[in-house]
């Protein structure tokens, strides 16, 4: 329209914490949709026998104890096993990519969701620790709880704002 003045849009400021939690969980979710495949591509095949190649092409003593439990550990993987593991890891990645792409919009019911999954995960990270303390295990437990500690005091934040707001109405 001739004359009219051009609106001019409010760019919004990107919770840049948000976004770095929205790639750590699709990246998560590429690599488990990475394993996931890799399980499926051991269907019909002796995982054992995969696993002994391997070794042997990293010049690994197929005799000494970390090589022997994995092979101990595949020889017990049959299709039907494979299939479930690939279909867990596919829906866990599943869950990883709804809430990267709801923390990349900057969705509210995306950092609930991810809170609670976050929190669900931690009582097996902590468990698994338990058993067997290793520096990335170490690691991940406090990168989650790094995450579950920012999102909890953003929804508080979020929350005392929201409460403020409809005080002054």
């Amino acid at each position: 329209m001739p004359g009219s003045v051009p609106q001019v849009h409010a760019r919004t400021k990107r919770n840049r914490w948000l976004e770095l939690i929205a790639l750590y969980k699709l990246l998560q979710a590429a690599l488990l949709v990475g394993v996931g495949v890799g399980a499926l591509k051991l269907l019909h095949k002796d995982v054992a026998d995969v696993l002994a190649h391997i070794a042997r092409g990293l010049r690994m003593n197929p005799e000494g104890h970390l090589v022997s439990m994995l092979l101990d550990k595949a020889s017990l993987l049959n299709d039907k096993r494979l299939h479930e593991i690939s279909l867990f890891l596919f829906s866990y990645a599943a869950l990883g990519v709804v809430e990267g792409i709801g923390l990349m919009l900057e969705r509210v019911w995306a950092e609930y969701f991810t809170s609670l999954i976050t929190a669900s995960f931690l009582p097996i990270e902590i468990f698994e620790l338990v058993h067997k303390v290793t520096w990335l295990r170490i690691s991940l437990l406090v990168l989650n709880l790094a995450v579950l500690a920012y999102l909890v005091g953003h929804l508080i934040r979020r929350r005392a704002a929201m409460g403020k707001r409809a005080r002054l109405i």
